[in-house]
């Protein structure tokens, strides 16, 4: 996922929340109406933003995510559509805790239709010979393996029942300044879309991508990690806002609305004939 932005670090504003009271300013009535979608990362941010649409376009929709705010956010989207909610909390950053969240989707949902794995984001944010060994597993722990163990506990069961689509959020920080242990994860995310697309094609699964760029989001109420402390630590978490601002072409990071219309036309049937690909949605930033 991007760095998604709050006025904790650097010098961009604080950017909106999701407000689960009312609907999306703009969604497509009954899109998903019918269809059965794990979101993972629901809790805040990005994944919250897509299981909003996604709950007022009528789809039954699992909420995961590690923090247990995950169940207050699917109490709230109960009243959002005609679709079933439901939630679990998961560790997917190791294989059980993805099997698990897979068996308890098919137990609430009766299957998925579609998964959205949106879990990952940036831990620290320094030149490359300042991490740790133990900082550079975490990060491709919190940033690539959430993914790799999601989708392959997702696959067998969208397989097994004939089809369905898997839209993982990657980033364009895969050209990012420090932050390359989270870049090497993000670019992994890459070749794993583009190599399962082929793979899973023939077994009527499409494997898509999203790579959003900065996002403006509230202060989380589940950090990722330790924030910046000191004058150094700041100035390198101000590098990377000045070059995600520098490397749009709007020159400002995007909304949580902005990451979430994609993500959702991606996991849709209107997006029936796009496989292997990854978008950028970063104002212009390819990556």
């Amino acid at each position: 996922m991007s760095t998604e932005k709050n006025n904790a670090h650097g010098s961009m504003p604080e950017g909106q929340g999701v407000d689960l009271s009312k609907p999306p300013a703009v969604y497509t009535p009954d899109r998903f109406q019918g269809q059965r979608v794990l979101i993972t990362g629901a809790a805040q941010g990005i994944g919250l933003a897509v299981a909003h649409r996604i709950a007022y376009e009528n789809g039954s929709v699992f909420l995961v995510d590690r923090a247990d705010l995950v169940y207050e956010v699917a109490g709230e989207l109960e009243k959002a559509g005609d679709g079933t909610i439901s939630s679990a909390t998961a560790d997917l950053e190791i294989w059980a805790g993805a099997e698990e969240m897979m068996d308890q989707a098919v137990s609430a949902l009766g299957g998925i239709d579609v998964a959205i794995n949106v879990v990952g984001g940036t831990i620290w944010a320094k030149p490359f010979e300042h991490y740790t060994p133990e900082e550079i597993e975490k990060e491709v722990n919190r940033s690539l393996y959430t993914t790799l163990w999601s989708v392959r506990a997702e696959l067998p069961h969208l397989v097994d029942q004939g089809g369905g689509t898997i839209v993982n959020v990657s980033s364009v920080a895969t050209r990012g300044t420090n932050r390359v242990p989270y870049a090497a994860s993000k670019g992994g995310v890459n070749a794993l879309t583009s190599a399962l697309a082929l793979e899973a094609a023939p077994k009527n699964v499409r494997v898509v991508a999203t790579a959003p760029g900065g996002t403006l989001a509230p202060e989380r109420a589940i950090k990722r990690g330790p924030g910046p402390e000191g004058e150094q630590a700041k100035q390198w978490y101000q590098e990377i806002v000045d070059q995600t601002v520098d490397s749009s072409l709007f020159k400002r990071y995007g909304t949580l609305d902005e990451q979430a219309a994609p993500i959702v036309f991606l996991a849709s049937k209107e997006a029936s004939y796009i496989t292997g690909s990854v978008l950028p949605v970063a104002g212009g930033d390819q990556g």
